[in-house]
C-alpha cells in the first residue's frame, strides 16, 4: 500500500508519511467510527488495514452533525443515492387500479346502482353481545290437570303451516320474555293424590335424532324425556332464543335480504366463545349503552314549526340549490335540537324523507344526504349505501372541491373511528376508498392529518392484525380494506406531519406485520413498500425501520417470493439500498441473513437477461426509464451500500459473481444510453477495489479495470469523470497501473481536470497525482501542462473552504519537491512566492477559521485543519523557507 516514504492517496482521501513515519489514512475512509467491531470480526488482512488507520479519527458521536454528513462525499467508500421508483398516477379512481392482482370478479365493484329503494326504512338497532345471566328460580313445568280448568291446559303443538310459524313468532318472542321475569307458566299445586305420578306427556320435548345439552349433561332423543322436566331457561340453547319485538318484527325483512332459512338458523345459532370475547369489547358496550338509554321525546311544538316547513320543502322536489339549502337547514336545526344520533322518536320519519332523495342523481345533494343521515347513526345496510354513496361521489375528481366546502371527511373519520369493524367491514370498505381519493387531492392533505386520519388508519390496520393474529387466518374482506388503508396511508406520507407521526406511534413494525400476514397479497405489499419506500428517504424514518430487525427477513422473503414483479421488486430493493446507505447496522443485519447476497446476484441476473432482450426505449428527458434497467440500478446500489462495511466489503470483492456482474455491466452498457448504471457500477468498483486483500479479484484484474475506466475519461458527462478518477485513486497505488496511466496519457487528462473548477473533481484528480508522484521518475509529469500552477491555484481558490483539499495539494507538493536545492528552481520565482504567502496566511489561525460557518461546520474546518492540514502545510512551509533565498540575482553582464 505504501511505498518509500513519499505521500499516497486511496479512492479520495490523502495520507501522510515522510522523515520515516508510515502513516496512511486508509481506514479514515470509513465515515463511522466501528471500533466496537474491530479485533472481533476482522480477518488478519482486515487488521492489517485497521493498523493503517491513523492520520486522524472522528470522535464517536451518537448523532451525526452536518458537517460529518457533508464529509461523507469524501470517503474512499461511498453511499450511492439514486431516485425513488417512479409510480404513474392512476388516470380512473377505482377500489383497484389496472394494476392490481386482484381480478374483476374477485373483488368489490368500483361502479354500482344505488337508489332509494336500496335503503332499509326501518334501521335496526345494534344487537348486544352480552351474555345473559340464568335465571335464579328455575320455571315449574305444570302438574297433571285434575279439574276441568286443568284439563284445558295443554302445551301448543307445533304447527305444520309455514304461515302459522310466521304468526306465532311474535307470540313466542313475547312467551320466552314473560318467562324471563316468572315462571314457565302459572305455577299450580297439584292434588296431594296426583303429585308423585306426574302427566309424562307433557313434560318432555321432542329433540328428534339431535343430541342435546341441559346444565352441563348431554341428552340423547332417549334420554331427554327423562331429563328436561322444570328446564331452565337459558338465554340462547338449541332452537331457541330471548327475541326482543323490535327482531320479531324485522324478521321478515332481514328474510327478504337473503335466504330466509339461512337469516332464521343464524338468529338462532349461539355465538360461540369466540365471537362472544369479540362482541364484549367492541358492540356490546356500545349497544347495551343505547338499549339502557331511553328515546328521547321530541318536542312537538319544535318538529311541527321546525322540522315539518323543511320537510315539505324537500318533498317538492323542484330546485337542487334550493334543496341543497333545506338539508343544510335541517342538520342546523337538528343540531340545535340535540336530535342527531339514534335516540330520538320520529327519527325513522325523518330518515324515510331522506332516503326518497337520493333519487334526485344531483351530487351536491346527495353529499348534503350523506352528511346527515351519516350523523344520524345509521347503522347495518343503511350504513353501507351512505358509504357507496360517498365513495360514488368521491370518484369524480371534479367533486373534491365540493366535499371539502361541506366538511365530509369528519363524517368519514367518525364512521371508521366510532362503529364495529368486523360489523361493517364492507361499509368500511367503500368509506375507505372515498378517503384514498381524496387524500390524492393536494388541498385535503393537510386537513386530513390535522384531524387525525393518519392515526385512525394505524389503529385500523392494527385492529386487523390482532383479528388475524387472534384467528390464525385473515377475516373475511379484510385483505379488500387494508388495500384502501395502505394506499391512503402511501397519499398521506408526503406530509412531514405524518413522518412524524408515524414515528410517534411506532409504526413502522405493525406496517412489517401486517406485510407479513398478507404475504400473499401483492398489492397489500405493495403499497406498504411504496410507504417505505418514501418514508426511508428521510434520515430519521430511516433510523427507525434499522432498528426492527426483523424487516431484512421479510424483504428478503419478499424479494424470493416476486423475483418477476418488477412493481414490488424494485421498492423492496430501494427500501435496502435507503437502509444500507445511512446505518451500517444495516449493512450488517441485511448482510447476515442467509441467502442475502445470492438473492440480490440472482436478481441482478434476471433482470440483466431481461434488459437485454427488451427493445431499447428511445430515452428523452422527460422519460421515464426501463423498470428492468431501474432494478438493476438499485441492486448496484445495495451492492455498493454494503461493501462499506469492513468485514462484507472483502468478502464481496473475493467474489467473481459479483465483480463479474459488475464488470459486465461495465463493458456492455455506455454512459450515454445507461447513465446511472454505469455511475452506480463503477461507485460500487470503487468501495470493493478499496480493499487491497490479495483475494480481491480486482486486485487479479486491475488493468482491465483501468482499461474499462478509460471510456469514461473520455466522455461528457463529469459525474462519469469523477466517478472512474476515484477508482483510479485506489488503483493507482499499484506500479502497474501508474505505469497504466502514464503511457496512455492520462495524467495529462487530469492536470487538466485542475482547472474544472469542480471541488470534487479537482479533489479526486490531485489525488491520482499525489500516488503518481510517488515514484521519482514520474514527478516531472506535474511540470507538464502548467500543473505545479494549477495545483497552487487550487489551495489559493478552495483552501479556506476545503482544508482536506489544500492538504492534498500540500502532500503533493511535498512528494514534488522531496529533493529540493532551490524553491525558485523547483517550483519557479512566482509560484514559491504566492506559495509562502498563502502558506503563512492558511497557517494562522485566526485568518484561516474566521469564517462565517455555523457551529458544526466551523467544527468540521477546524478538525480537518488542525489534524490534516497543519501539519503537511508547516512541514512544506518550513522545506520552501530553507531552500528559499530573497536575495535577487547579480544580472549577467554584457560584453
Amino acid at each position: 500500500m505504501l511505498r518509500r516514504s513519499a505521500l499516497t492517496w486511496t479512492g479520495g482521501e490523502a495520507g501522510f508519511a515522510g522523515s520515516g513515519r508510515a502513516a496512511v489514512r486508509a481506514g479514515g475512509c470509513f465515515y463511522e467510527d466501528h471500533s466496537n467491531l474491530k479485533g472481533k470480526m476482522l480477518s488478519s488482512s482486515e487488521q492489517k488495514l485497521d493498523k493503517l488507520d491513523a492520520f486522524y479519527r472522528l470522535p464517536l458521536a451518537k448523532q451525526k452533525t452536518s458537517a460529518e454528513i457533508i464529509s461523507e462525499a469524501r470517503n474512499a467508500l461511498r453511499t450511492v443515492r439514486t431516485q425513488r421508483p417512479f409510480t404513474p398516477r392512476e388516470d380512473q379512481r377505482k377500489l383497484f387500479g389496472p394494476a392490481s392482482s386482484r381480478t374483476p370478479e374477485n373483488r368489490p365493484p368500483s361502479s354500482f346502482s344505488l337508489h332509494a329503494s336500496s335503503f332499509e326504512l326501518a334501521d335496526p338497532k345494534p344487537i348486544s353481545g352480552t351474555r345473559l345471566r340464568p335465571l335464579e328460580l328455575k320455571p315449574k313445568a305444570p302438574a297433571s290437570p285434575n279439574t276441568e280448568e286443568d284439563a284445558n291446559l295443554s302445551f301448543p303443538k307445533a304447527p305444520v303451516d309455514p304461515a302459522k310459524i310466521r304468526r306465532i313468532s311474535g307470540a313466542r318472542a313475547r312467551f320466552y320474555r314473560a318467562a324471563s321475569q316468572g315462571t314457565l307458566l302459572p305455577d299450580r299445586s297439584p292434588p296431594a293424590a296426583h303429585s308423585k305420578t306426574p302427566v309424562e306427556s307433557r313434560d318432555t320435548v321432542s329433540v328428534g335424532s339431535a343430541t342435546a345439552k341441559r346444565n352441563g349433561a348431554h341428552l340423547t332423543a332417549s334420554s331427554a324425556t327423562r331429563h328436561l322436566k322444570n328446564p331452565p331457561l337459558l338465554p340462547c340453547d338449541q332452537g331457541f332464543r330471548e327475541t326482543t319485538e323490535q327482531e320479531a318484527s324485522l324478521q321478515p325483512q332481514l328474510g327478504s335480504r337473503g335466504d330466509p332459512g339461512k337469516r332464521r338458523a343464524r338468529a338462532s345459532s349461539c355465538p360461540s366463545s369466540s365471537d362472544l370475547s369479540r362482541q364484549e369489547t367492541r358492540t356490546a358496550s356500545r349497544a347495551s349503552l343505547q338499549e339502557q338509554e331511553p328515546e328521547l321525546e321530541v318536542d312537538e311544538t319544535f318538529w311541527k314549526t321546525r322540522i315539518i316547513p323543511i320537510l315539505h320543502e324537500l318533498e317538492k322536489e323542484e330546485d337542487i340549490e334550493a334543496m341543497c339549502a333545506a338539508c343544510t337547514q335541517l342538520h342546523r336545526a337538528l343540531e340545535e335540537a340535540r336530535m342527531l344520533g339514534k335516540r330520538f322518536k320520529r327519527r325513522s320519519v325523518l330518515l324515510k324523507a331522506l332516503y326518497k332523495l337520493v333519487d334526485a342523481g344531483s351530487d351536491a345533494l346527495s353529499l348534503k344526504l350523506a352528511k346527515l343521515i351519516l350523523a344520524l347513526k345509521v347503522s347495518g345496510k343503511n350504513l353501507l349505501n351512505i358509504c357507496k354513496l360517498v365513495f360514488k361521489i368521491s370518484r369524480s375528481e371534479k367533486n373534491d372541491t365540493l366535499m371539502q366546502k361541506d366538511n365530509i371527511l369528519q363524517s368519514l373519520l367518525e364512521v371508521l373511528r366510532d362503529e364495529d369493524l368486523q360489523s361493517n367491514t364492507e361499509a368500511f370498505l367503500y368509506c375507505m376508498g372515498a378517503l384514498k381519493f381524496i387524500s390524492g387531492s393536494p388541498g385535503f392533505l393537510t386537513e386530513m392529518v390535522n384531524k387525525g386520519t393518519v392515526e385512525i388508519l394505524v389503529q385500523l390496520i392494527k385492529e386487523t392484525t390482532e383479528d388475524t393474529e387472534k384467528h390464525g387466518a385473515c377475516l373475511p374482506n379484510s385483505g379488500h380494506l387494508l388495500v384502501q388503508t395502505t394506499a391512503t396511508l402511501r397519499n398521506l406520507v408526503d406530509s412531514p406531519l405524518t413522518r412524524s407521526k408515524l414515528l410517534n406511534i411506532g409504526a413502522f413494525p405493525c406496517l412489517c406485520t401486517v406485510m407479513g400476514q398478507h404475504m400473499n397479497d401483492k398489492d397489500i405489499c405493495t403499497n406498504i413498500a411504496r410507504v417505505f419506500s418514501k418514508l426511508t428517504s428521510y434520515r430519521d424514518c430511516c433510523a427507525a425501520l434499522v432498528s426492527y430487525s426483523r424487516c431484512y427477513a421479510l424483504f428478503l422473503s419478499l424479494l424470493n417470493k416476486y423475483q418477476k414483479n418488477q412493481d414490488l421488486v424494485i421498492r423492496i430493493v430501494f427500501i435496502l439500498g435507503n437502509l444500507t446507505a445511512k446505518s451500517n447496522q444495516a449493512r450488517e443485519l441485511f448482510s447476515g441473513e442467509s441467502g442475502s447476497v445470492e438473492t440480490l446476484l440472482t436478481l441482478f441476473q434476471n433482470f440483466y437477461r431481461l434488459e437485454e432482450s427488451s427493445p431499447k426505449l428511445q430515452r428523452s428527458g422527460a422519460r421515464p426509464r426501463a423498470e428492468a434497467e431501474d432494478v438493476l440500478v438499485k441492486l448496484t446500489r445495495v451492492l455498493a451500500n454494503i461493501a462499506i462495511h469492513p468485514c462484507i466489503g472483502p468478502v464481496l470483492a473475493a467474489d467473481p459473481r459479483v465483480v463479474g456482474l459488475l464488470l459486465t455491466t461495465l463493458e456492455s452498457k455506455s454512459l450515454g444510453d445507461c447513465e446511472e448504471l454505469v455511475i452506480n457500477t463503477t461507485a460500487a468498483i470503487n468501495n470493493l477495489s478499496f480493499y487491497q486483500v490479495k483475494s480481491s479479484v480486482l486486485q487479479h484484474r486491475k488493468l482491465y479495470v483501468a482499461e474499462l475506466l478509460l471510456k469514461l475519461l473520455v466522455s461528457n458527462n463529469m459525474d462519469g469523470i469523477l466517478e472512474a478518477v476515484r477508482v483510479f485513486g485506489n488503483l493507482s497505488q499499484d506500479h502497474d497501473v501508474c505505469n497504466f496511466l502514464m503511457q496512455k496519457n492520462v495524467h495529462k487528462f487530469l492536470i487538466t481536470l485542475l482547472e474544472a473548477k469542480h471541488q470534487d473533481i479537482c479533489f479526486s484528480a490531485c489525488g491520482v497525482l499525489l500516488n503518481l508522484t510517488v515514484d521519482k521518475d514520474k514527478r516531472a509529469v506535474l511540470k507538464e501542462g502548467g500543473g505545479i500552477k494549477k495545483l497552487v491555484d487550487c489551495l489559493r481558490d478552495f483552501g479556506p473552504g476545503d482544508w482536506q483539499l489544500a492538504c492534498l495539494v500540500c502532500k503533493t507538493l511535498w512528494n514534488f519537491s522531496e529533493n529540493i536545492t532551490n524553491a525558485s528552481e523547483c517550483f519557479g520565482d512566482d509560484v514559491t512566492n504566492t506559495l509562502l504567502i498563502l502558506l503563512s496566511t492558511f497557517l494562522d489561525e485566526e485568518l484561516a477559521l474566521d469564517s462565517s460557518f455555523d457551529q458544526d461546520l466551523k467544527s468540521y474546518h477546524r478538525l480537518h485543519w488542525e489534524t490534516e492540514f497543519k501539519p503537511v502545510a508547516q512541514e512544506l512551509l518550513k522545506r520552501i523557507q530553507s531552500h528559499h533565498t530573497l536575495l535577487e540575482p547579480l544580472p549577467v553582464p554584457s560584453f
